[in-house]
């Protein structure tokens, strides 16, 4: 099936049916656009992914430190030093990312330090690596003694 339309009309077709196609914050984007600042569907197209790829990234950054976690064998210090090592070749993670990522991360299983460090970390939840590293500091003495 073919269509008669022509490319300029086709090009009108598709700028007046893409914001019916948006829900939630794509649709509050797409209504704050200034009127008449788009003047093809290709200037549509880029602004839209301008707009949006910033937010697919951070995601992503999300995901990657959430990924990062405690072998069974591993101590708690190896731990601590892979999760820093690892974080560090990602792009730049809030503070509070890391610190939920690295307490998820956790492993009860793994040993005494490791297991007191996730109950400690769930039950008062740390917001920053700062306060992270205070109770490794305290937990890590579990583990050498």
């Amino acid at each position: 099936m073919g269509n008669d339309l022509a490319q300029h009309k086709i090009e009108s077709v598709l700028l007046n049916k893409f914001g019916e196609t948006l829900t939630k914050g794509a649709l509050t984007w797409y209504s704050l656009l200034p009127e008449h600042s788009i003047n093809s569907f290709d200037m549509l197209v880029d602004s839209f992914i301008k707009a949006h790829a910033g937010a697919w990234k951070v995601q992503a950054k999300k995901a990657d430190i959430f990924r990062i976690a405690l072998g069974e064998s591993e101590l708690l210090r190896e731990f601590v030093i892979r999760f820093q090592k690892e974080r560090m070749l990602l792009p730049a993670v809030p503070d509070e990312w890391a610190a939920e990522g690295f307490t998820k991360g956790l492993n009860p299983l793994s040993s005494d330090a490791s297991q007191t460090m996730k109950e400690s970390l769930l039950e008062f939840q740390a917001t920053t690596l700062a306060d992270l590293h205070n109770r490794y500091e305290s937990k890590i003495r579990i583990e050498d003694d």
